[in-house]
């Protein structure tokens, strides 16, 4: 009987003292390439799941600053880190992390196209150490929206950075959408954040309205647009809910801070022992609509009853 009781009591101590999911620690590094309210709501989304799950994790957050060889840099540095999981927050920084970072699990965000970006075998089976979400837009309900405010819209302005290939599939669908609605898209392009305000200002007079897409060079200074737009009467429309407190009229998009709780869920399973070759990439399906009544009176725009009625957040 003493020896059972032995025998019990150091089966307690052990289960006790055995690692539990959410007590192990782990080390994650994030390679983002700008600061700016949607990307921000997609690290704080990741890392609030993992919290919320039990995790003691430990993050290197690195920010490139919309500098290319500056992600380049940071994802060698994440490489000698030797995380657990790497996080690259959008295009830029995914491919930065996928040309140097080979063995070690990365998740992907925030990134439009990523079998276009050579991410991604295919987004069924990834088949390699990267998974993730996408964040493709709706191009063809977000142009729909427009209408609705413009039903008589013929031209369309684009403010983009050629250097961005998430821009650049995004451009693609919006050319076939537009001229299957009548619409010419007319283009102005950037290298960096600097150019963002000319860029807005050779649109004027040359379009009826200006649609930004998720390009992270140019809504890291989404301000700059905003007050060209106001000042010559240019609704101003966003691929990201984010940009409308930000002074876009509206936006049919993605809820960054959900793709980053979902991300993070992704992060989960991964940290479980999940093989990101055969894990799909994944996608938000709900969107959200945002309302900005305060730049659609600035941009001298009525707002259809329509689009106030479904609105899921009204900005006055």
């Amino acid at each position: 009987m003493k020896k059972l009781l032995v025998l019990a009591f150091v089966l307690v101590i052990a289960a006790s003292c055995a690692v539990q999911p959410g007590q192990k620690s782990y080390t994650v590094s994030v390679n983002q390439i700008v600061e700016h309210p949607a990307l921000d709501a997609v690290r704080n989304g990741f890392q609030d799941t993992l919290k919320e799950k039990g995790y003691d994790i430990k993050y290197n957050v690195h920010i490139a600053q919309g500098n290319i060889s500056t992600a380049n840099l940071i994802a060698r540095q994440i490489l000698g880190e030797k995380p657990d999981l790497v996080l690259a927050i959008a295009t830029p920084t995914a491919q930065a992390c996928a040309q140097v970072i080979k063995k070690i699990p990365i998740l992907i965000t925030a990134v439009t196209d990523p079998v276009g970006a050579g991410l991604v075998d295919s987004l069924e089976k990834p088949g390699g150490n990267i998974s993730g979400m996408t964040d493709m837009s709706p191009v063809d309900r977000q142009v729909d929206l427009i209408r609705e405010f413009i039903p008589g819209i013929k031209k369309l302005g684009i403010i983009y950075n050629s250097g961005e290939s998430n821009s650049i599939s995004i451009l693609k669908v919006l050319k076939e959408v537009s001229s299957a609605r009548g619409i010419t898209v007319e283009e102005a392009t950037v290298t960096n954040s600097s150019g963002v305000t000319q860029a807005a200002k050779s649109l004027v007079g040359r379009v009826e309205a200006i649609y930004i897409p998720t390009d992270n060079t140019v809504v890291s200074v989404f301000e700059a647009i905003t007050k060209v737009a106001a000042e010559n009467d240019l609704p101003l429309f966003a691929a990201d809910v984010d940009s409308v407190p930000r002074g876009a009229v509206a936006a049919l998009a993605i809820d960054y801070y959900r793709m980053g709780r979902q991300t993070g869920e992704m992060a989960a399973r991964v940290l479980g022992g999940a093989d990101t070759a055969t894990m799909p990439v994944e996608t938000l399906k709900d969107l959200k609509l945002y309302l900005n009544l305060k730049s659609a009176a600035d941009m001298g725009i009525s707002v259809p009853d329509s689009v106030r009625k479904r609105a899921d957040k009204i900005i006055e």
